[in-house]
């Protein structure tokens, strides 16, 4: 997808700030905006393409504007609506009633059964390893990304399309995200990691001597 989330190696936006000491959660409401979108994933209601495909929807002036944990709430808030999972009214009226009485006690979980089999989930965390077809390519062989602009969502990023580079690994077969964010499927395929030289993808902007590694599937390369 060709957005404005898609900002990796865009000139303009100035130095990284790194904030000394900076602490996992800067408020409260982030863990439970973290919790909500592991739970999501535990119970089967979104994969993880589908929460990346969610957050490149926002209005492009609200996601430069959002922090990282506002991108998740609205992504998450978008992907319930759209399974069904919570109602626009609801969620409105559920905001007033905050808005009104913000000190009012949150309802607290009852079946601690159900609770400890999703901590349970969520710390085990989830495997997109798959069976599936033997890799066309093998540890340095050269390839050219495909210079794609798919509708949907992608893990090609602008800056590496139609670009040259070598296999620095053969991962095995993984879970595509182009299909199981939309929808469409698992559809697995090999995972490479694939090294660009810095000049390659930024011409002569590039600092000298460095490289960019990625990890891409199989349909997004050919040989070169």
């Amino acid at each position: 997808m060709n957005g404005v989330h898609d900002i990796g190696g865009m000139h303009g936006f100035g130095r990284v700030k790194r904030e000394e000491n900076e602490p996992v959660f800067h408020e409260d409401w982030e863990k439970s905006v973290v919790a909500m979108s592991r739970v999501a994933g535990a119970l089967g209601i979104t994969n993880i393409d589908e929460s990346r495909y969610g957050i490149e929807q926002m209005d492009p002036a609200k996601y430069l504007t959002s922090s990282y944990y506002e991108r998740w709430l609205d992504r998450s808030i978008r992907n319930f609506v759209d399974k069904g999972i919570i109602d626009p009214d609801e969620l409105q009226a559920r905001i007033a009633q905050i808005e009104q009485n913000p000190n009012a006690p949150l309802p607290e979980a009852t079946d601690s059964d159900s609770v400890s089999s999703l901590v349970s989930q969520v710390r085990s965390g989830r495997n997109y390893k798959r069976p599936g077809p033997d890799p066309k390519f093998r540890v340095g062989d050269r390839v050219t990304t495909r210079n794609i602009h798919p509708r949907g969502h992608t893990r090609l990023p602008r800056y590496a399309r139609g670009k040259h580079g070598i296999i620095d690994s053969v991962h095995g077969v993984y879970v595509f995200p182009d299909t199981n964010a939309v929808g469409l499927g698992e559809q697995p395929q090999p995972l490479y990691t694939v090294r660009f030289t810095a000049q390659e993808l930024w011409t002569d902007a590039a600092e000298p001597n460095s490289t960019v590694s990625l990890d891409l599937w199989e349909s997004y390369l050919v040989a070169s």
